[in-house]
């Protein structure tokens, strides 16, 4: 039997989970809520068998229901974790958790106690990239690492196929150092281990209810200093740039699933063989689901986990 999905969201990122649910095939799209009725009847006609519910509880409450997946915005994440770990229901949701830190970790400590698996989709678990970047750490292939450096550019933010998710514009949930620099913040965690937030500056427009235009942060793990710069605004392609240089050979992981290296003067492509990056990243993301929902040995991102880097974010949002 396919383990039943109930989703909570059909936003950007619900829309996106749901057809690569279709795509991965092991899963069954069983029910679904939004706000938004004009969504709800788009993913209705796109996918007839999907159960709509008139309220987020009548979905999560619901008998046949396993999994709760979560793509509402950031600050209703809370009401709908709790009602799915009432209702004994697998829990998967996006990040951050939440808003607020202490909030953030009452509600890791309540899902621990009551057992239930869960996850925060970090999809960098399911990159061919990160893999590879791991080994070449662990056979020392890299030399000695002499810095790791995240560059960002947007020319707009939200991006433009972000329109329909107004909160991102705003200060209070959304920004680009919440919605991307987080998923970087787990990365360096996944391949360096604790991250400490050494400094930070961080520039908003006059109007106080938008979100961050310019920030600069640096960090440190145990053994790897990491620099973090980003801005939106001013054309031109957008950037996002992950890079680690070793003594002995780099590594720049660039629109997010790409990868190259370097020993010297030129980069050159690697992983040539994966026709679709993305895809690939997100299947295998899909894989690790479906065997923690079957309580086997997986790589899926803990809320506890989740919880850790929002730390980091909300500390270099901190005025």
């Amino acid at each position: 039997m396919k383990p039943s999905i109930a989703f909570i969201g059909l936003g950007i990122m619900g829309q996106r989970m749901i057809e690569n649910m279709v795509t991965h095939g092991g899963f069954n799209l069983a029910q679904a809520w939004d706000p938004n009725s004009s969504s709800c009847k788009t993913l209705k006609n796109k996918y007839p068998n999907l159960i709509l519910g008139n309220t987020p509880e009548s979905v999560i409450f619901a008998k046949n229901i396993d999994v709760v997946y979560i793509a509402s915005p950031p600050n209703s994440h809370k009401e709908h974790v709790l009602n799915a770990t009432k209702a004994g229901k697998i829990i998967f949701c996006e990040k951050p958790l939440g808003i607020n830190v202490k909030e953030t970790e009452r509600l890791v400590k309540i899902v621990e106690k009551s057992g239930l698996a869960n996850a925060v989709n970090f999809p960098f678990i399911g990159s061919a990239a990160i893999n590879l970047i791991k080994q070449k750490i662990q056979d020392k292939s890299l030399g000695c690492i002499k810095g790791v450096d995240l560059k960002l550019h947007f020319s707009s933010w939200p991006r433009n196929w972000q329109h329909s998710a107004k909160w991102l514009k705003f200060r209070e949930e959304g920004g680009f150092i919440r919605e991307v620099v987080s998923h970087y913040v787990y990365l360096i965690e996944l391949l360096f281990g604790p991250s400490t937030l050494i400094s930070k500056s961080v520039s908003y427009p006059k109007d106080k209810k938008l979100c961050e235009t310019h920030f600069l942060a640096q960090l440190s793990t145990k053994n790897t200093n990491i620099t973090f710069v980003g801005e939106s605004g001013g054309v031109g392609p957008d950037q996002v740039e992950f890079t680690i240089w070793g003594s002995k050979t780099s590594y720049r992981l660039w629109d997010w699933y790409n990868l190259q290296s370097t020993k010297g003067q030129k980069w050159e492509d690697e992983l040539k063989e994966l026709k679709d990056p993305r895809k690939d990243c997100y299947q295998t993301s899909l894989n690790n689901l479906e065997l923690m929902i079957k309580n086997k040995p997986h790589n899926m991102a803990s809320l506890r986990t989740a919880l850790s880097v929002q730390k980091i974010i909300e500390k270099i949002l901190t005025q």
